[in-house]
């Protein structure tokens, strides 16, 4: 029997959030996913930045002023944890509507105040959270309120009927990561984008061109799904009327957009304003494009080319000296999704023997 491929529906969900308000937006996303799964959606795909909000507010005003600062502290104290009710409201729902889901967060690093992450969660059909990959390098204004992400967020999501990779805005240009995402065997590619980039970029015609690159040389479906302007941003974010008159101009400019393995264009174009776009993608379309061209297999040189991703979480602390009774210990423990490493006493940094009690540190090192 010859191998078998599904045809999928996938969901791009071109909507804005409850500015600011992460249950409020958790209730307008669990919303979307129901009316997708309503209508046969195995996948709903939303913007970069969903719950609460995106960081917009830094196009428009500097960061040490006081509008800016009381947003940032709006965006930590509405940020999501992984797990916690309001991912249990998403992961619950997305069971209910029988469909897997890729969504933007404002991500709180679990027992931190503010330490915040772009991330994209994805939740299984069976309401199960597969993983959460952080933005390896934030962009612009989102320098100011996010941290980096490291490499053990480099990966993909496999699901049932396939593999699910995501990227948010400019990440999709970057070659290396668009790349890895080929290389790790991703079928269905989410590129999640804000509402709009900055007043001098034409974000609809970035995404375009970007969406289409990725399914040209991945060989691969890709949901471009851009956020949507609400009136209640266009009242808070602009400092100027010249702001305001571009955030109306930008909440007509839409933009989501399905493409197909090549890069011709399943769906869309959305207009302006909020809406789900839909499309069925024939996952064996891939077949042919990969027969082909296929840059992680028969149309490479790996004996020319090489490409290393370290895929090591951070290291946000690293203990060292500390009374243990074993006299020899090493641990982890949590932070987020990072870790923290405590080196018990009877080592060193650099794993050598430590020092007897009582003897000379300075003469140790000289030993070593």
């Amino acid at each position: 029997m010859s191998d078998a491929y599904q045809t999928i529906r996938l969901a791009a969900a071109q909507v804005a959030p409850v500015f600011l308000d992460r249950e409020a937006t958790i209730v307008r996303a669990c919303e979307v996913i129901s009316e997708a799964g309503a209508k046969g959606a195995d996948l709903v795909a939303f913007p970069e930045g969903y719950v609460p909000a995106h960081p917009l507010w830094f196009h428009f005003h500097p960061a040490t002023s006081r509008a800016a600062r009381a947003m940032s502290v709006a965006l930590a104290n509405n940020a999501v944890v992984v797990p916690s009710p309001a991912t249990d409201a998403l992961c619950e729902v997305a069971r209910s509507a029988n469909c897997s889901v890729v969504i933007g967060i404002c991500e709180k690093a679990a027992g931190s105040a503010a330490a915040l992450y772009n991330s994209l969660l994805i939740i299984g059909r069976d309401g199960r959270i597969l993983g959460c990959r952080r933005k390896i390098v934030p962009t612009n204004g989102e320098r100011i309120v996010h941290t980096p992400g490291a490499g053990d967020s480099i990966q993909v999501f496999p699901t049932e009927f396939g593999v699910v990779a995501g990227l948010m805005c400019g990440e999709n240009s970057n070659p290396l990561l668009t790349y890895t995402m080929q290389a790790l065997g991703a079928q269905v590619h989410v590129a999640s984008w804000p509402s709009f980039p900055h007043q001098a970029a034409d974000l609809q015609a970035i995404a375009d061109v970007a969406g289409r690159a990725v399914a040209y040389q991945n060989s691969c479906f890709v949901v471009n799904v851009l956020g949507a302007v609400s009136e209640t941003m266009i009242e808070r974010l602009p400092a100027t009327e010249e702001d305001a008159a571009y955030l109306r101009r930008a909440a007509e400019r839409g933009g989501t957009t399905i493409y197909a393995p090549g890069g011709r264009v399943l769906e869309g174009p959305l207009p302006g304003g909020e809406g789900i776009l839909y499309a069925d993608a024939d996952l064996g379309q891939i077949v042919p494009r990969k027969l082909s061209h296929d840059y992680a297999g028969n149309y490479n040189r790996f004996d020319i080319f090489q490409l290393v991703v370290n895929a090591s979480p951070a290291m946000p602390a690293l203990q060292t000296g500390l009374p243990t009774s074993s006299g020899l210990l090493v641990t982890t423990a949590p932070f987020g999704q990072a870790t923290v490493r405590t080196i018990g006493a009877a080592t060193t940094p650099a794993g050598l023997p430590a020092p007897a009690p009582g003897a000379d540190p300075e003469a140790a090192d000289d030993q070593a």
